[in-house]
């Protein structure tokens, strides 16, 4: 080499032209979660759907859960009669559950309200507005 001359630092070259860095390293993790804010679109909410839609018929769910209504109803077996019902906001029907309850001392009620649990608890209820029942809470 010749005197004062220095040699090349990352890849330029004697001429003067400017060095070129090395490309950071790579750590091969994910980028931080949750991703920063603006990063991705809002989630869209179907307004006429606020508890989502029934994926086979695309109906808008109800409000209320069959879950805690046909738990509701199976309270039938400790003396409570009728609550699942009266929960799905359809009283009439609680109502004559608690009659049929009292008329027959309990049997009645006992044997309509396992029944009925079963009913909502697989789908075949629905709320006063014709809604299928949603499965959360």
């Amino acid at each position: 080499m010749l005197s004062g001359m220095t040699e090349p630092q990352y890849g330029g070259n004697e001429f003067g032209s400017q060095p070129t860095p090395p490309p950071p390293p790579q750590s091969g993790y994910p980028p931080p979660y949750p991703p920063p804010a603006g990063q991705y679109p809002q989630a869209y909410q179907d307004p006429a759907a606020p508890f989502g839609r029934q994926p086979m018929t695309g109906e808008p769910y109800s409000d209320k859960s069959k879950i805690v209504a046909g738990l509701l109803q199976l309270l039938g077996l400790f003396g409570i009669v009728g609550v699942g019902r009266m929960y799905l906001g359809q009283v009439g029907l609680g109502v004559g559950q608690l009659v049929v309850g009292l008329v027959t001392c309990g049997i009645g009620a006992v044997i309509w309200g396992i029944i009925d649990a079963i009913l909502i608890l697989t789908d075949k209820v629905r709320d006063p507005q014709g809604r299928p029942l949603r499965d959360g809470t």
